[in-house]
């Protein structure tokens, strides 16, 4: 190192001066103050460096950032994640279909991110099967707008086994009678049809028992909601109406012509009858005539009205709640009651009928806090 200066310094003498070399100062510096930091050299050229700074979120490199442009929290991806672990290795560009498929149908990006992290199912199939799906269901239900409302109602539509499950239900459904108008209406009515149908023999006795002709309104709620329910239900629910004095073929017409009787829990049919029986002295087959009774609410509508009209009937207020008039007063909507039967007493009257009718519809069935009703994804 030494050297080297010695022999640039002597140059620098021998050198006639020009104005063209640039003049070195005239008090260097000694070799030994001299120190030399090692200096390291990028590759990368300019045009590299500036497109480094630009935002490359627009090409995911995999399902984390694909979930979050779609607007999936860190909480959601951690769900879809234990619902689906095949996702997180899923390939990219297949998802981008999907979602594109998804999204091509009028569904907007909260409505995908409720249905991704409620099934995220619906994103493992193969792209294929996963495309035809899409294309059986929109000639299916004729119009996109109608397919979109049956994939938020059940997204799980999209999970099914297109030739296994979905053609051989709805194929079932048009021997049965059903047009295809009719099938789509039950099919949004009732999200897990399509999953939950099954038909025997027996269940096919049922729906004949009922004498609902394929012409009648009724007869599309009669052959979906037997066909969706298990023949164990149906039995233990016709035995329970038995219970009360009503035969076989009074409990099918029943059915017939309400046919959502079918859907009812055997509680809430039993606490029903029981208070029409002891509290409205009213007969048993009184439903057969006035099938609502089964579908009032007890502690919110029956009980409160009935205690109500006893009470009136001590005051010997007017008009009087007797007879069959206890049927239409339970058929009334709120509004509707309180105006005929509290609002135009007199203000104290008016008061206390009031205040003793929130009383007695406060009170809640033995255990009712209790109860913990918990809904994981959808509601059904």
């Amino acid at each position: 190192m030494k050297s080297r200066l010695q022999s640039l310094l002597k140059l620098r003498n021998l050198l006639p001066a020009s104005p063209y070399l640039i003049p070195l100062p005239k008090c260097f510096p000694s070799p030994k103050s001299c120190i030399f930091m090692p200096t390291t050299y990028s590759t990368i050229c300019l045009t590299q460096q500036e497109g480094a700074g630009k935002d490359t979120s627009d090409q995911p490199e995999d399902s984390v950032r694909v979930l979050k442009r779609l607007g999936c929290s860190d909480a959601d991806i951690t769900k879809i994640f234990t619902k689906a672990s095949a996702l997180k290795h899923a390939d990219i560009g297949q998802l981008n279909w999907k979602l594109e498929l998804l999204t091509g149908l009028g569904l907007t990006a909260p409505e995908l991110v409720k249905i991704v992290c409620g099934r995220p199912r619906i994103l493992v199939s193969r792209l294929t099967c996963f495309a035809e799906q899409l294309k059986y269901f929109n000639e299916l239900f004729g119009s996109r707008e109608l397919l979109v409302r049956a994939i938020l109602r059940n997204p799980s539509l999209l999970t099914y086994d297109l030739h296994k499950t979905i053609k051989p239900t709805i194929e079932m459904y048009r021997v049965l009678g059903l047009d295809m108008e009719n099938l789509i209406q039950m099919i949004l009515a009732r999200p897990t049809l399509i999953s939950r149908t099954s038909f025997s023999e027996e269940k096919m006795e049922f729906i004949r028992k009922t004498g609902v002709s394929k012409t009648a309104t009724m007869y599309k709620y009669v052959v979906t909601l037997i066909g969706v329910s298990r023949l164990e239900t149906i039995r233990q629910k016709i035995a329970n109406f038995e219970k009360f004095g009503m035969s076989e073929e009074e409990i099918f017409c029943l059915f017939g012509k309400s046919p959502y009787v079918m859907s009812l829990s055997i509680d809430k049919v039993q606490r029903n009858m029981t208070f029409i029986l002891s509290q409205l002295k009213l007969p048993a087959k009184i439903v057969l005539e006035r099938p609502i009774l089964l579908y009032l609410n007890l502690e919110n509508v029956m009980k409160p009205r009935a205690l109500l009209a006893g009470k009136m009937h001590e005051m010997g207020l007017e008009p009087q709640i007797t007879g069959p008039m206890i049927l239409t007063v339970m058929r009334m909507n709120e509004k509707r009651f309180l105006k005929a039967f509290v609002s135009h007493q007199p203000m104290e009257v008016a008061d206390e009928l009031m205040e003793y009718y929130e009383n007695v519809k406060g009170v809640k069935r033995l255990a009712e806090d209790s109860k913990k009703n918990c809904n994981y994804g959808f509601p059904f």
